[in-house]
């Protein structure tokens, strides 16, 4: 339990890298998104392949062409969207949003799962929502040239949060890599068949730009959202959303590395917060697994017919 979390934290960070790639690159979004998913793909394809060999028969075409589907319509939709509203609100405002999924999670889970929160989720959910309140009160403007982006945004968080139960909901239909690298080749296939409508997405947009791009595939798609979806297989859906609100402490950590921008009193309040609810969550699930895995204690006989526990 202990190796997911830290590998959780990893995921995460790997996650946060998103927005400084997405600013650097000039690629429109829809093609951005298409050639991220296609890298994704090819990146795991080995991993792919190699289990399907080992697996050969046991997993029904049929599944392993299906289970994928509706979740690589979010994703797609996800990060056409979030590129998208990225670009044309600030970057307070992108993070408030987007990182409202905690938000809406215990519905959809509920919804998709049946899976209720439970108390310490809740009151880490409460510090995470309050961070996100301070911030919006300090850091969010509302305006007509900004009310696009935020819509955007916001609707990109609820396919995200989709996206990632549907991946809970399928943990037990197929093995990790049978199930991502479907996952991203449809969500490629959805993202280049927009941007041969929209955009022009089979022109060579530079070296610079297809290094972007590969350096969007491996980090924090490869790495990141596979992560992500290794994490709301092996742990509670709510643990997962609260956790992922840290992309904005590392975004933010990243952001002044690359671009100086230094962050806002604000920041280091919510930071605090989040963190709070990140302990909280973890503190709650390491008890219970503890809880889970402890052997009971051995039952002997005694000559009077009564059970001691066992020395």
């Amino acid at each position: 339990m202990l190796w997911t979390f830290v590998l959780l934290v990893f995921g995460i960070v790997a996650c946060a890298s998103a927005v400084i790639i997405i600013r650097l690159s000039q690629i429109p979004p829809v093609t951005l998104a298409a050639y991220r998913l296609l890298g994704a793909a090819l990146f795991l394809s080995p991993l792919f392949f190699r289990e399907w060999r080992a697996r050969h028969g046991r997993w029904p075409l049929r599944q392993l062409l299906t289970v994928p589907f509706w979740p690589a319509l979010m994703l797609a939709l996800h990060f056409i969207t979030w590129i998208m509203g990225a670009r044309l609100t600030p970057a307070a405002n992108a993070s408030l949003i987007v990182n409202l999924a905690p938000l809406v999670m215990p519905f959809l889970l509920y919804l998709f799962l049946r899976e209720r929160i439970n108390r310490k989720e809740a009151v880490a959910t409460v510090f995470a929502l309050v961070g996100v309140a301070v911030l919006g009160f300090s850091d969010y403007t509302i305006s007509a040239t900004f009310l696009q982006g935020d819509v955007i945004c916001f609707v990109s968080m609820l396919f995200f949060s989709i996206y990632l139960v549907l991946g809970r909901k399928n943990r037990s239909g197929l093995s990790l890599w049978l199930y991502m690298v479907p996952l991203y080749f449809y969500a490629f296939c959805f993202c280049l068949l927009c941007a041969l409508c929209l955009e022009a997405p089979l022109r060579f947009y530079g070296w610079r730009e297809t290094g972007l791009a590969l350096a969007l595939a491996l980090i924090p798609t490869v790495i990141g959202h596979t992560v992500l979806n290794y994490a709301m297989r092996r742990l509670r859906g709510q643990v997962v959303s609260i956790l992922s609100m840290f992309q904005f402490v590392f975004a933010g950590i990243l952001s002044y590395l690359f671009f100086r921008e230094v962050p806002s009193a604000t920041f280091y309040g919510v930071s605090f917060l989040l963190t709070l609810s990140g302990l909280l969550v973890t503190w709650g699930v390491s008890r219970e697994e503890k809880a889970v895995s402890r052997p009971p204690a051995a039952a002997t006989v005694t000559g009077s017919g009564r059970s001691q526990p066992g020395r």
